[in-house]
């Protein structure tokens, strides 16, 4: 059976984003289109929230995301998602500025996602932060996924 994963914003987004000199934000893709390419080892879901924040900004990288993401099954959200995103942020676990981040979280773990793939180590894949979350989680019952970015899921070539 197949570890199931949620795919956050900015997995598609380095994933399709065109190259660049910035050398950390480069390797970012690489490793991105490297854990793309095994991708089949898991069962992948986005969120309506992961679809419209890959619809913002320039026409031509959303129109990309937008593609790369077609076909991969949406989780749903209800009252459980929106009860644990603003527990994270009023908790304090989470900023104010983080609630679309929350919403991420609460989505993974209500769907039982595994892991929660990111690239965003600010708020989600933050060693300091990660504990909180998972804390947070259990306390509203559910079971946290694992918070990580595709370096950290490379599973080996077979």
């Amino acid at each position: 059976m197949k570890s199931k994963v949620y795919l956050e914003t900015t997995i598609v987004s380095y994933l399709v984003a065109l190259p660049t000199e910035d050398l950390i934000q480069s390797a970012y893709q690489q490793i991105t289109r490297e854990w793309w390419k095994r991708r089949d080892r898991f069962d992948l879901y986005v969120s309506r929230t992961v679809v419209a924040e890959a619809r913002r900004g320039n026409p031509e990288a959303a129109a990309r995301r937008l593609a790369a993401l077609r076909g991969i099954p949406r989780l749903a959200s209800g009252r459980r998602v929106v009860d644990l995103a603003r527990d994270l942020v009023e908790r304090g676990t989470l900023p104010r500025n983080a609630r679309v981040d929350a919403a991420h979280v609460g989505i993974a773990a209500a769907n039982g996602m595994e892991y929660l793939l990111t690239w965003n180590l600010r708020h989600l894949a933050n060693a300091s932060i990660r504990g909180k979350i998972e804390e947070a989680v259990r306390a509203a019952g559910m079971v946290p996924p694992i918070i990580c970015t595709p370096e950290e899921l490379m599973e080996p070539e077979l």
